[in-house]
C-alpha cells in the first residue's frame, strides 16, 4: 500500500509540473505574442537617391521556403514528415542557389516571401543580412511570422523570425507594412503567422506618381475565409492606390491557384493540401492578374521532390501579379529552377508604363 501511494504521489507531482509547465508556456506566448499595428514604417536599407527613369522594367517574384524545402524536403503540414531540414548543409546548399540566381538574374525588382532572419527550422541563418549584404541595393524587410517559440509539432519548430523581402534597382520613398486579416484566434494565433503586405514605393523621374510595389504572401493552412478577407483588403488597397495615379504591381504568393491553371496542372491530392482559387470576374476596369501556367510555381511537399513520380507529384500554380490598368504586360515566365533550392519556382514580369507623364 504505501509503495502504491508512493506511485500515485509521484505521478500527481509529474501532472502538477506538467500543467505548471503548459500553464507557464501558454502565458509567456501570449504575453510575447507579434501584435503588429494596422500600418507600419519599414527601414529601407542601403537606400538611394534615384528615382526610376525607364519606361520598362522588371519584377521578380519567390517564394524561396525559407532555404530549407528544397529537392531534399517534405514537410508535415503538406502530408510529409519533416519539420526541419535533416542538415544544416541543405540550408546552405539551398541558400547558395537563392543567392546566385538572384545574383545572375537581377531584375530591376525583386520579391521575396518566407525569408528567414534567425529561425530553428534554417539553423539560424540570417538569409535577410546576407542577401542584402550580397545584392547590396536598397531593401526593404517586413516580419509576417515572429514567434519565441513555436511548441507543435514534435520535434518543436521552436523560434521563427520570417518574413517578406523587397529588392529595388532605384531608390524608395518609402515602405510600410500593412496588417491583414488573420483568421486564427487565440491559442492558435499565439504561435502563428500575421500576414501582411510590404508596400514600397519608387519616384518616377519626371512624374508625380509614383510606382506602387506590393509584396504578399496570403494565408495558406486556413478554411479559406481568410484568404478571401486577405485577398478583399489587397484589392482595396490597390484600387485606391490607382485612384491617385500611381503603377500599381502586387506580386507574391497568393496560395491560390490562378486561373484555368488547373486544366493544365489538376490538384489529384485534395485530401491533402487544397489551395484557393482566383476568380478574374471579381477584377474589372483593367485590372488583371497575371502569370505563367507553362510550368508549375510550386510542388507539395508531401515527399521529396521526384519528378519521376507523377503519381504522387502535386504541382500548383498559385505564384503571379496583379496589375493596374496604366501598365502594360510585355512578358510572364515562371522560371523552371526544377525546385531545388525551394518549393516554389521563381516568377519574371516585364512590364511598360503606359504614360508617365
Amino acid at each position: 500500500m504505501k509503495v502504491f501511494k508512493k506511485i500515485l504521489l509521484a505521478l500527481a507531482i509529474l501532472l502538477g509540473a506538467v500543467l505548471v509547465a503548459a500553464v507557464g508556456l501558454f502565458t509567456y506566448l501570449t504575453i510575447t505574442e507579434f501584435r503588429p499595428e494596422p500600418e507600419e514604417a519599414v527601414t529601407v536599407e542601403q537606400n538611394l537617391q534615384q528615382p526610376m527613369d525607364q519606361d520598362s522594367f522588371t519584377v521578380l517574384s519567390w517564394n524561396v521556403g525559407y532555404c530549407a524545402l528544397g529537392e531534399e524536403s517534405d514537410f508535415f503540414m503538406d502530408g510529409g514528415e519533416m519539420v526541419r531540414p535533416d542538415s544544416k548543409d541543405w540550408v546552405s546548399k539551398n541558400f547558395a542557389g537563392v543567392r546566385g540566381f538572384l545574383s545572375g538574374r537581377d531584375p530591376d525588382f525583386t520579391l521575396l516571401q518566407e525569408v528567414d532572419s534567425g529561425s530553428k527550422r534554417s539553423y539560424g541563418l540570417d538569409e535577410v543580412a546576407a542577401l542584402e549584404e550580397k545584392l547590396s541595393r536598397p531593401a526593404a524587410y517586413a516580419l509576417n511570422f515572429s514567434c519565441n517559440y513555436v511548441p507543435y509539432p514534435f520535434p518543436t519548430i521552436g523560434k521563427v523570425r520570417s518574413g517578406l523581402l523587397t529588392f529595388s534597382r532605384y531608390g524608395i520613398s518609402e515602405a510600410t507594412r500593412i496588417s491583414l486579416p488573420c483568421p486564427f484566434s487565440w491559442p492558435v494565433s499565439m504561435a502563428n503567422l500575421k500576414r501582411c503586405l510590404l508596400v514600397s514605393r519608387v519616384p518616377l523621374e519626371g512624374s508625380d506618381k509614383e510606382l506602387v510595389l506590393v509584396n504578399l504572401h496570403l494565408e495558406a493552412y486556413d478554411d479559406g475565409e481568410g484568404k478571401l478577407a486577405q485577398s478583399q483588403q489587397l484589392r482595396d488597397f490597390l484600387a485606391a492606390e490607382y485612384e491617385k495615379g500611381n503603377y500599381v504591381v502586387a506580386g507574391g504568393d497568393w496560395n491560390q491557384v490562378f486561373p484555368n491553371s488547373e486544366e493544365r496542372w489538376p490538384n489529384t491530392h485534395q485530401e491533402l493540401w487544397t489551395p484557393g482559387y482566383l476568380d478574374e470576374t471579381e477584377l474589372s476596369g483593367g485590372w488583371r492578374y497575371v502569370w505563367d501556367d507553362s510550368v508549375p510555381t510550386c510542388r507539395l511537399l508531401n515527399q521529396p521532390y521526384d519528378p519521376a513520380d507523377l503519381e504522387n507529384t502535386q504541382y500548383y500554380v498559385i505564384d503571379g501579379f496583379m496589375v493596374s490598368p496604366n501598365l502594360r504586360v510585355e512578358q510572364v515566365e515562371t522560371l523552371d529552377e526544377s525546385f531545388a533550392f525551394s518549393d516554389h519556382n521563381p516568377v519574371l514580369l516585364t512590364l511598360s508604363l503606359e504614360d508617365a507623364g
